[in-house]
């Protein structure tokens, strides 16, 4: 099923890293790999903003996605156990990436999510071993010129 977002403010189970500034929200089902993704990517750079739980709510610059008060400043390595991570503060949602949508085509169809009055990018998971790397580039630089509409 795909990402759909209840009205706002809402907590969702989910995953939020950002790098810069722009937040990177991932979703999923339970044990689809959220935490290992932020993970990776907190390796590579990215700072937790919240893990398996995120308040998102609106504002006039955007999508606004919090650690809720009642999570520690962790995430969960699966296998290991919890990791304490400081978490960066409130951060403006960029993209959302929907790690039940996996897609198998080279370059994919740009697809978008509607979260109230905002239009996002919804990214699907490739499931491929550059993945973090990948979204890592996206969040710093965006899509190149000849992937916009």
């Amino acid at each position: 099923m795909p990402f759909i977002c209840p009205p706002l403010p809402c907590q969702l189970h989910a995953t939020c890293v950002c790098v810069d500034g722009a937040g990177l929200l991932i979703a999923g089902q339970s044990g689809s790999g959220k935490s290992a993704l932020a993970l990776q990517l907190m390796s590579l750079g990215a700072s937790l903003v919240a893990d398996d739980r995120c308040d998102l709510a609106d504002s006039p610059e955007g999508i606004i996605v919090s650690r809720p008060d009642t999570l520690p400043e962790a995430i969960e390595a699966r296998g290991l156990g919890i990791l304490s991570a400081r978490c960066a503060g409130p951060t403006r949602l960029s993209a959302v990436l929907d790690l039940d949508e996996v897609t198998t085509d080279r370059l994919p169809a740009r697809s978008t999510v509607w979260i109230e009055q905002h239009k996002l990018p919804l990214l699907a998971n490739s499931a491929a071993s550059h993945l973090p790397a990948a979204l890592l580039l996206f969040l710093k630089n965006g899509f190149h010129g000849s992937m916009l509409p």
